[in-house]
């Protein structure tokens, strides 16, 4: 295949799956910039690996290689920033919104990277343990881990129990 046909079809998938792999990679660092920066990241591995990429495996192969930059990134760049103040980003939000939205932020990133592959983007146990790179049994006990930390944090929620579909 030659370059302009790669980058034709890179482009179109691309335009596909951006805004989604936008929203997971931002649920992950929380900066929109970098979010933004992950997923950009991931398109230039992604047109490296093209010619050896299964088309059958396309998504989960994309997923895995953003979850691994993500995950990577915030290795690199450990820090935490405390305010009293909202972002700008957070108008129009309701109080339940925020609390959510803190109680994700305080999660390792590893169990915030389970959480939002299983119930943000709705991905089974077996496809979040190839996205990560773990085992299934890995899978389920972050997300144990995460959804007892969570319902420390916000009493008021709901959260399902099954944790093995």
């Amino acid at each position: 295949m030659d370059g302009t046909a790669r980058a034709q079809e890179v482009d179109e998938y691309f335009s596909a799956v951006a805004l989604s792999l936008r929203r997971t990679a931002y649920l992950i660092v929380w900066e929109w910039h970098t979010a933004e920066d992950m997923v950009q990241t991931t398109f230039v591995k992604l047109y490296l690996a093209w010619p050896r990429i299964s088309k059958d495996g396309l998504d989960a192969y994309t997923r895995r290689t953003l979850i691994n930059v993500c995950l990577s990134y915030l290795r690199k760049h450990r820090r935490e920033m405390v305010s009293d103040e909202l972002p700008d980003g957070s108008v129009g939000l309701t109080s339940s919104d925020l609390d959510l939205t803190r109680a994700l932020k305080s999660l390792p990133p590893q169990q915030r990277a389970v959480i939002v592959l299983r119930y943000l983007d709705d991905l089974s146990v077996a496809d979040v343990a190839v996205a990560l790179g773990v085992a299934q049994g890995t899978v389920k006990s972050q997300t144990a881990r995460a959804l007892q930390s969570l319902r420390a944090l916000m009493p008021q929620l709901q959260l399902d129990d099954e944790v093995t579909r």
